[in-house]
């Protein structure tokens, strides 16, 4: 049996689909920051057969609730103070993602002001569809458009 130590302030994200650890800890950044991050990969869950975990010592609000809630927003958030749980939050799919996304139309006003965020917009929250706020272009999981 496998065994991480307890952490004493920060956060735990709980429930993550099996082998999306390493794609959550790129996008919220977590290899920039100076704290310590336990990464557990394919462990054994009663609810979802194999799942991902990562803990996190650090201040919660240096996470990005939109990017986590993008990516998926069935994972559970712990937080941590004094070596225990104080607050698990709900995400949701957020309403905007700012320079999260990147559009990838050629006619989009992004492709020729460089300086200009990248905006997308919830069009569907059921089929999780964001649209770009400038040109509607649609981003869908299986679409061509990636996260930056």
């Amino acid at each position: 049996m496998l065994n991480v130590g307890q952490i004493e302030e920060g956060f735990v994200l709980d429930h993550i689909k099996a082998g999306k650890s390493m794609e959550i800890y790129h996008y919220l950044g977590l290899g920039d920051l100076d704290c310590t991050v336990a990464i557990i990969k394919n462990a054994r869950s009663n609810k979802m057969g194999r799942k991902d975990i990562l803990k996190v010592e650090c201040d919660i609000d240096t996470l990005n609730l939109d990017v986590l809630g993008f990516v998926d927003h069935n994972i559970t958030v712990n937080v941590i103070k004094n070596a225990t749980i104080v607050e698990k939050r709900i995400l949701k799919l957020p309403r905007e993602l700012r320079n999260i996304l990147k559009c990838h139309n050629p006619r989009c006003i992004t492709s020729i002001e460089q300086g200009l965020p990248h905006i997308f917009v919830l069009a569907d929250e059921e089929k999780e569809v964001y649209r770009c706020k400038y040109c509607e272009e649609k981003y869908a999981p299986s679409s061509n458009l990636d996260m930056r």
